[in-house]
């Protein structure tokens, strides 16, 4: 017999729900790391979630032996899951790193995982029957009931309190402690007069045992993301985040010139290479610029670069700069490299800074602005997608000014064309005139940008004739730019991204193929 049954039962069911918020964690972090690391949030998070609940299936079919014995068979259970998927995340990291594995080696963790996760249930109801034996629905509804608790709960501190608090490597070691305490320790406790001696014992030493693996790996894990990170990269890191929304890496190293080449990576995707960044941000800024500019705004570039060059006009008022990711800006007004590159932009007090989703703030921003510069990085997924999809275009067009201009990075025409030509697809359905053009710059390859205005004709290519003095473009170089060979023209069997349709991924995906 278990004593004090109403306080057994009660604790029997606060390991339910720790083991659900532990489970769905596990579950939110590999989808969050194959986010990161692959891209292609909705195929990683169909990806796993489906090995995973399959699997799930599979380890309570596995548990209907391990009944009998279901005390020991648990805490078991426990202390793998606790190991393996508190170190899930770490481990994988590190064989991306230095093997360049990781697809499959997530195949097999997610299953893994998944098996434990299935079976927990069976033994916890053979456990809570022998507490106090109830009728079986009655006690499927208490057991589902807390353990779908759990996983709300799980699921919301994930994002809310171990991302921001521990980030994903510590994240997971921190729920793997958590998960072998309430799974091994508690239940030991609730049944220790069930239990012989000898296997309590070394169920918690092996409990003990696990925490002190978790710990070290805690201790450990940034000295190992600082080395396995390194491994991605040709360039020395001078300095790493993981944000809440993507990893920033900087690199720093001598480029063939003599001349210090600083490279902005954000989650492994290079950004820019001071060394020809001025060739990317006088393109994507100066044709924009060649009207009115009294008001400009600018939809990402968050390092600064591109307001650098919209600061170099005296007539320019204001600017108004939406970036997603506070820690972008942030390290672009005081990290000073960054600041000397882009000249302390963002301490001119023309400008204001908004943190904010681009797409959302456009619902509700007031204009009219004289210029825009849309700066976002390439559409793999679907979070980017809605940033070139036609309802965002049609959204800008609801706070321009008549004769406003606007430039929109739209990537490499020559490597990736029919993203390319869906992104001007996009605009011109939106209802604007389009001018695409296309610049070589040496650390992107060939690179292209889409002009448009709302007047019915294609907006002409060319340089406000009180433009600064600039490194890069002259009308000559504008006028080529607008210029593409036969294999690189404009695409019939290409269509327009949409929010129900975002065909631009799909484009995407077919043809950098190299990511």
């Amino acid at each position: 017999m278990i004593g004090r049954p109403r306080l057994a039962r009660f604790l029997l069911l606060l390991t339910v729900f720790l083991c659900a918020a532990c489970g769905l964690v596990y579950e939110l972090a590999l989808v969050a790391l194959g986010g990161y690391l692959i891209g292609n949030t909705v195929f990683q998070t169909s990806l796993v979630l489906s090995i995973m609940v399959f699997a799930m299936g599979v380890g309570s079919l596995a548990a209907k032996p391990l009944q009998r014995r279901a005390v020991g068979a648990f805490a078991l259970v426990e202390g793998a899951l606790a190991l393996i998927g508190g170190c899930s995340v770490l481990m994988l990291y590190v064989l991306f790193a230095v093997l360049g594995v990781y697809t499959s080696a997530m195949v097999v963790v997610a299953f893994v995982v998944g098996v434990l996760i299935g079976a927990e249930i069976p033994l916890l109801m053979t456990m809570l029957q022998r507490i106090r034996r109830q009728e079986a629905g009655g006690a499927v509804a208490d057991m589902f009931a807390v353990d779908y608790l759990g996983a709300l709960v799980g699921g919301l501190c994930f994002p809310l309190l171990l991302l921001p608090t521990f980030g994903q490597l510590k994240g997971a070691l921190v729920v793997g402690v958590v998960n072998a305490v309430a799974g091994v320790a508690v239940v030991l406790w609730i049944f220790r007069r069930q239990t012989r001696r000898l296997v309590r014992v070394g169920l918690l030493a092996g409990m003990a045992a696990i925490v002190a693996v978790l710990s070290t790996a805690y201790w450990l894990a940034d000295d190992i993301e600082v080395t396995a990170r390194q491994r991605l990269y040709r360039d020395p890191i001078v300095h790493a985040e993981r944000t809440a929304y993507q990893e920033i890496v900087l690199t720093r190293s001598l480029a063939f010139t003599g001349d210090t080449d600083l490279r902005l990576f954000l989650n492994g995707d290079l950004q820019f290479s001071s060394v020809d960044e001025y060739r990317y941000h006088e393109a994507l800024a100066h044709p924009a610029l060649a009207g009115e500019r009294p008001r400009v705004l600018i939809l990402g570039g968050g390092d600064g670069l591109a307001l650098r060059e919209v600061l170099r006009y005296d007539d320019v008022r204001e600017v108004t700069l939406v970036e997603l990711d506070s820690a972008m800006t942030e390290l672009a007004a005081d990290y000073d490299p960054l600041r000397e590159l882009n000249a302390d932009a963002l301490a001119d007090p023309r400008v204001r800074v908004v943190n904010a989703d681009a797409f959302n703030w456009l619902r509700d921003a007031s204009g009219p602005y004289d210029a825009v510069l849309i700066d976002f990085p390439d559409p793999e997924d679907t979070a980017t997608a809605k940033l070139y999809s036609v309802e965002f275009y049609a959204m800008l067009a609801n706070v321009l000014a008549p004769d406003a201009r606007v430039v929109v990075q739209s990537g490499s025409p020559f490597f990736a064309p029919r993203t390319y030509w869906s992104i001007d697809a996009s605009i011109r359905q939106a209802g604007f005139a389009t001018t695409p053009y296309q610049v070589d710059v040496p650390s992107f390859g060939n690179w292209g940008f889409t002009l448009a205005t709302l007047s019915p004709e294609p907006p002409e290519l060319h340089l406000a004739t009180d433009a600064p003095a600039l490194d890069f473009l002259d009308e000559d170089v504008l006028t080529a730019a607008s210029v593409f060979p036969v294999d690189r023209r404009a695409r019939d069997d290409v269509r327009a991204s949409t929010l129900m349709d975002p065909v631009v991924v799909e484009y995407a995906r077919g043809e950098w193929r190299f990511d």
